[in-house]
């Protein structure tokens, strides 16, 4: 008699056991994650079932090391005036990699070449600090004086981000339209502050060991190029200056000299009229609480209630028509911002605010001795 050994498959399946369950992150499974594969075999011999068979293969999830570094939207540059303090500059840091993790947040400053946003990087900010801002509200947690030379962020889940500020003073000689670039890097670390081991293409992947490596592409900031698969993240940003280009002319014309009908001359009796002009270049930003100081001259004898404030003028220059607004105010009642004596025979008064493409005046007679 002969037998017929029948192999038939009666069931197969395939499953993926998590052997510990885990959330789904941007990069995927958690680092350390158990992976069990289990397959199991029926089968019949002589029409009789056999005993299952099974086997599975089980290794762990490497770690992935992967984020970015950017400068936070809305993005664009940041105006600036000379003087000021503390001005940032906003970037967000993500962690899309499948583990927790450190990192060591350091800002530079671009070195000439292209800023962020266009134009040239032409000065340096000073007192460059960086502090965090993890609740988003635009200011250094704890307040600016946080803010450091360098910074770690600590335990930074992965899926998660959180705010960066960079600060920085504006030199008082910094010029209307004036980029200067900021850089800021990221390094990832372990999450108790260690330097990261990382795998490389030549090492042998364990199964039940976890390796890591660094996913990172070429990025450039501060005017270089840092390698794919380093660990650190770049991003620039620039502060672009907004200043008042103001020109301060003084002209004079003699009005009367008490004798001739015209073409006035400069004589002792004689009344010059004193014009000081003040013009914004075009694109210039907007002037305030602008004052002039005028000593009258030596000859001259200041009138009393001469001063007109805020003038016209017409082509400020040394060929510059100035007119009055107006009549003359007294100095006592002061109402225009004028005023004489303090320091002693000194003109004073204030413009109103000069935009950028206008000019105002200060204007005075006086009597030559």
């Amino acid at each position: 008699m002969t037998s017929k050994l029948k192999l038939l498959v009666a069931s197969s399946s395939l499953s993926l056991v998590m052997l510990c369950s885990a959330p789904a992150f941007a990069a995927g499974t958690a680092q350390g994650t158990g992976i069990t594969n289990n397959v199991s075999v029926n089968f019949q011999v002589g029409g009789v079932a056999q005993t299952q068979q099974t086997a599975s293969d089980n290794f762990v999830v490497d770690r992935k090391v992967i984020f970015s570094l950017a400068e936070k939207t809305p993005t664009g540059t940041t105006s600036v005036n000379p003087g000021q303090t503390a001005q940032i500059t906003t970037f967000i840091l993500t962690n899309t990699s499948n583990d927790t993790l450190d990192f060591t947040i350091t800002p530079s400053q671009l070195v000439g070449g292209t800023a962020a946003h266009g134009g040239t990087d032409g000065f340096n900010v000073t007192n460059l600090l960086v502090c965090l801002d993890a609740n988003a509200d635009n200011a250094c947690d704890g307040g600016i004086g946080t803010a450091t030379a360098t910074l770690t962020v600590n335990d930074l889940i992965a899926d998660a981000n959180t705010t960066i500020l960079v600060l920085g003073d504006i030199p008082l000689t910094a010029t209307n339209g004036q980029i200067a670039g900021v850089s800021l890097s990221a390094a990832a670390l372990n999450s108790n502050g260690t330097a990261i081991t990382v795998a490389t293409d030549a090492t042998v992947n364990g199964a039940g060991t976890v390796e890591t490596i660094f996913a990172d592409t070429v990025k450039s900031g501060n005017g270089g190029t840092s390698a794919a698969r380093d660990g650190i993240d770049v991003a620039t940003d620039d502060y672009t200056v907004q200043a008042a280009v103001l020109s301060v002319f003084k002209t004079s014309r003699i009005i009367s000299d008490g004798v001739s009908a015209s073409n006035f001359k400069s004589v002792p009796g004689a009344v010059v009229e004193y014009c000081i002009s003040v013009a914004n270049a075009a694109g210039g930003a907007t002037a305030t609480n602008i004052t002039i100081s005028d000593l009258v001259p030596t000859n001259t004898t200041y009138q009393a209630g001469t001063i007109f404030v805020n003038g016209t003028v017409t082509s400020p220059g040394a060929g510059q028509t100035c007119t009055t607004v107006g009549s003359a105010v007294s100095d006592a009642a002061d109402a225009d911002g004028g005023s004489f004596g303090t320091p002693a025979n000194t003109v004073a008064g204030t413009l109103n605010n000069i935009a950028g493409g206008n000019a105002s005046a200060l204007i005075f007679r006086a009597t030559i001795n």
